[in-house]
């Protein structure tokens, strides 16, 4: 999904390090987040305000969709709102643990990054010498307004 603000979808390779960054951030949390269908439209409810018609809105499925998975009517998902579902969930799920993580970890030590790089290459017409190619590793600190910034 393409916001507002920005006219392209983000590169792989930056996904990649925003999902290494959620991973790290879930390890922090104190209590798993639900698993069941259920447990994750109950809790998405109780964060919607109580409200039906806005939890449906955010999942993209019907008001009485939301209405049969609270009264236990339906228990597996389609995988388009099982992946709602999951997403909605891990971003809600105890948000002041996930800005405690972030605080400590940008006035301590700092989040650290690993990027391995590919170096060296040949020629795909015609190879005039032959190269190794060559895999190096670099560890930098993450600055704390980039950590920060979410």
């Amino acid at each position: 999904m393409i916001d507002s603000d920005d006219t392209q979808p983000p590169a792989p390779r930056r996904n990649r390090v925003l999902d290494a960054l959620k991973r790290a951030e879930r390890k922090m949390f104190t209590r798993p987040a639900p698993k069941s269908a259920k447990a994750q439209v109950e809790f998405l409810y109780t964060r919607a305000k109580k409200s039906t018609k806005a939890l449906a809105e955010q999942l993209g499925v019907s008001p009485r969709t939301v209405q049969r998975y609270r009264a236990g009517q339906q228990t597996k998902p389609q995988k388009k709102l099982r992946a709602a579902l999951v997403e909605e969930t891990e971003s809600q799920w105890q948000p002041q643990v996930r800005a405690q993580a972030r605080e400590h970890e940008a006035t301590t030590s700092g989040m650290q990054v690993e990027v391995y790089a590919y170096f060296g290459s040949s020629s795909f017409r015609r190879p005039v010498r032959r190269r190794k190619t060559c895999i190096r590793s670099s560890r930098r600190p993450l600055p704390s307004r980039i950590s920060t910034a979410r």
